[in-house]
């Protein structure tokens, strides 16, 4: 028996009227648990742990400014393998067995979607970096946000880029994931009201050639092959658009012809691709906080992404005055579009939410306003191209 029971015993109090005692008390005492599930393997094994890292700098922060209500924060972290099987597996484990108040960082959006019940049934907050409509179009319940713009968005202005670079038939090649056919139509919408056209071809990106799909898309004789899949297939694709002596333009999400991917191949297979990503706020403080936790001049928008989940999170539950998924899902929106005074890190509007102050979070990623279903409102994109075996910037707009 602890001593703290036996003085409670000793003065006359019974266990059902010793509140200190309940268990829902004891819970608050603890420290508050966060979880990330990101793929620290598989396609985008290349962003996962990084975006940990990011994660884990904020939260240390926090901790040593006192935490979040009295209480320091704990962060489980698991690996989704990009794949949805994995994912589920592992947000079972921190739902159930962690016990984590939110979920941050889920990437591909296969794995956002098989994962978003398990969070909504349990109240588990979850913020993500995907970008497949459908997800904010679940019945989420409001536990749900996303910083990545949707599809229907980025296919647009995939549409309009390759306009700009005199593309006036494209082909779109990608495999079948929960974002291909939203971004299709946005991207097809865009170039045929320009008198341009648009085709397209699923393939399976586990096979170890595409050169059938290749030559499929090659017989139409496009200005420009838009390149719809992650960094595995990608590779394997580009290969063999080389071999066919493709002599048109290629565009490829950021996150797919990436550093990794170049270094991968040989200069003259990448050299000249197109990439298009959201673009984070590089001018912003807390752009500037992530390059310095990632080491990186530059760092990857999911990095800056997650540092602004976790801000806002952590700057939820305080406003709120509770650590739970209700409490972030009610007051999310409040520190991040409140119109109040801004702030660019979680210690600093902790600080004035403290002093009884309205603030209003604007982030690496950039502002981070939330729509009633969860998407973000608005974003700007980076627009580079590989020149001599690195990424060269074009424009951000």
């Amino acid at each position: 028996m602890s001593l703290h029971r036996r003085l409670l015993l000793s003065r006359g109090l019974t266990l059902g009227a010793g509140l200190a005692l309940a268990p829902s008390a004891r819970a608050q005492s603890g420290p508050i648990k966060l979880g990330t599930l990101t793929p620290l393997t598989g396609a985008g094994g290349p962003y996962g742990p990084v975006m940990v890292t990011t994660v884990k700098a904020v939260i240390d922060e926090v901790n040593a400014a006192g935490g979040v209500l009295g209480r320091q924060i704990m962060l489980v972290s698991e690996d989704d393998q990009t794949n949805p099987e994995a994912g589920v597996r592992a947000a079972r484990k921190l739902i159930d067995v962690d016990k984590v108040t939110a979920i941050m960082g889920t990437w591909a959006s296969a794995v956002t979607t098989a994962v978003a019940p398990l969070c909504w049934e349990s109240k588990t907050f979850l913020s993500t970096v995907s970008g497949a409509d459908s997800i904010t179009a679940l019945p989420h319940l409001g536990y749900l946000v996303r910083t990545q713009p949707n599809t229907t968005l980025q296919g647009r202005k995939f549409g309009e880029f390759a306009l700009e670079q005199g593309a006036k038939k494209v082909f779109f090649l990608t495999p079948q994931t929960p974002f291909a056919q939203s971004q299709l139509a946005s991207m097809k919408a865009a170039v045929e009201k320009a008198g341009g056209k648009v085709d397209s071809l699923i393939y399976d990106d586990k096979k170890p050639s595409l050169r059938t799909e290749v030559d499929t898309a090659l017989r139409g004789t496009p200005d420009m092959i838009v390149l719809g899949g992650y960094t595995p297939d990608t590779t394997v694709l580009l290969k063999d658009l080389f071999r066919a002596n493709f002599k048109g333009k290629l565009l490829g999400f950021g996150y797919s012809v990436n550093q990794k991917l170049i270094e991968a191949l040989p200069g003259e297979v990448s050299e000249g691709i197109f990439t298009l990503s959201p673009s984070s706020d590089d001018g912003a403080l807390a752009y500037k906080r992530v390059a310095e936790i990632t080491k990186s001049a530059s760092p990857d928008p999911y990095s800056c992404q997650i540092y602004d989940h976790v801000s806002l999170i952590v700057l939820a539950m305080a406003a709120a005055k509770a650590a739970s998924g209700d409490a972030i899902k009610d007051s999310i929106r409040r520190v991040a579009q409140g119109g109040g005074e801004k702030v660019e890190s979680a210690v600093a509007g902790l600080r004035l939410l403290a002093a009884g102050r309205k603030i209003d979070y604007v982030g690496a990623s950039g502002p981070c306003d939330f729509t009633d279903i969860g998407d973000i409102s608005d974003s700007k994109f980076r627009y580079e191209q590989v020149k001599g075996g690195k990424l060269a910037l074009l424009k951000v707009a």
